[in-house]
């Protein structure tokens, strides 16, 4: 029973305050798709794959050959985002930028026992994203060699430009539902909030539920309409 007015209690609340709550999911979706659509830049993304490996000089590629070059993976993904390599990025692009803004734009991924490093750009222009990528892995190529022992470096597939780039970031949709969901979970906590803040007694259910006790009758309220027709009869039976 306790559970059932409990529960009867909440949709309670929430009615009461739907209107507040409806509100903030509005005000709260409205003001990300404001953000997402007119403030905040799109954001596009190129990638390109490069093969570090060693070579053998015609001798059998051992196990212990294979594991070595798969631990030194870690330390070719820090020199890729180095100001080594950077920092010859943006003086042969010309880049108004700084190698650690840079560092920011680029992520280095490699699947798990492969050889294979994946080099991911992200800019607010296409065009810039697939040239920062391209050079990044051209520069690689051409410093690492003096960097480490490692003379065999490959570019499986270079960044290219599409027809019609579409942004990886921000996603709208997902913004706003986040938002949405944000601006709900907000109106409900604020319902809950006023209502239990709220201790006046508005009711005879309110009355029942504080003192525990029936209500044997109500004083109905009298109006000033019902108080200025009443007080001259009065008066006139006294005279």
């Amino acid at each position: 029973m306790e559970e059932s007015i409990s529960l009867l209690n909440i949709l309670k609340i929430i009615r009461k305050w739907m209107l507040l709550i409806i509100s903030l999911v509005f005000v709260c979706s409205g003001i990300s798709a404001i953000i997402s659509y007119y403030v905040l830049p799109p954001i596009y993304e190129a990638e390109t794959q490069i093969l570090v490996n060693q070579k053998t000089n015609g001798q059998e590629y051992a196990w212990s050959q294979l594991e070595t070059d798969l631990q030194l993976i870690d330390t070719y993904n820090v020199i890729i985002k180095s100001p080594v390599i950077l920092n010859k990025v943006i003086n042969k692009l010309n880049l108004k930028t700084t190698p650690e803004s840079l560092s920011g734009q680029i992520y280095v991924l490699n699947e798990d026992n492969s050889k294979v490093v994946n080099i991911r750009v992200e800019d607010e222009s296409p065009l810039q994203s697939v040239e920062i990528a391209n050079m990044v892995a051209e520069v690689f190529k051409e410093e690492i060699p003096t960097l480490m022992n490692v003379d065999n470096i490959s570019i499986l597939s270079v960044a290219k430009l599409s027809e019609n780039p579409s942004p990886v970031k921000p996603n709208k949709l997902l913004n706003v539902a986040i938002a949405a969901v944000i601006g709900l979970m907000l109106g409900i906590g604020l319902a809950f909030l006023f209502a239990f803040l709220d201790t006046t007694i508005k009711t005879e259910q309110d009355i029942e539920e504080i003192l525990a006790l029936p209500i044997m009758g109500i004083v109905s309220s009298i109006s000033e309409k019902d108080l200025e027709v009443s007080l001259p009869s009065r008066t006139t039976r006294g005279n």
